[in-house]
């Protein structure tokens, strides 16, 4: 395992600043962009915002654990909560797309996954029945070499 940063933050809304000012550090210091960046924030704090709203039942405590590693040229980020779980079913790349698509043909309660599908290279949702959630997004680091020429 490579070395990560890592923080447990209560699972309260109040706290995502703090998620996404370490992802910004993380990432920037990794090399990569601020549109990437930016996309990997809403990600994050769309992960984060499941586990608040879902994860535990309303006014019970819990704890949401966020994980930053780099790792081989991309950044992975692990969200995971000990809440309540729920079935989870991987859906095929091509049947997850909204184009040509109403709003009203979205599934409710989709949208935040689809988004996070949308925005990161690649998105896992990891569930054990009543053992919580723990959501996996990668980001690619791309343009190393453009930035090392400019540099020069």
């Amino acid at each position: 395992m490579n070395p990560y940063i890592g923080l447990t933050i209560p699972a309260q809304a109040e706290y995502l600043d703090i998620v996404r000012l370490t992802l910004y550090g993380v990432a920037s210091k990794a090399g990569f962009s601020f549109e990437d960046i930016e996309d990997m924030k809403v990600a994050v704090a769309e992960a984060c915002n499941n586990a608040i709203l879902h994860a535990y039942e309303q006014g019970q405590p819990g704890t949401i654990e966020i994980q930053y590693e780099q790792q081989d040229g991309f950044l992975q980020i692990s969200v995971k909560d000990e809440g309540n779980s729920f079935h989870y079913v991987q859906a095929e790349s091509d049947t997850v797309a909204l184009h040509h698509k109403s709003i009203s043909e979205a599934a409710v309660g989709g949208l935040g996954l689809f988004l996070m599908q949308a925005l990161m290279d690649d998105v896992q949702v990891l569930t054990e029945s009543g053992k919580g959630t723990q959501v996996v997004l990668k980001k690619q680091l791309t343009g190393q070499m453009n930035r090392k020429e400019e540099m020069v």
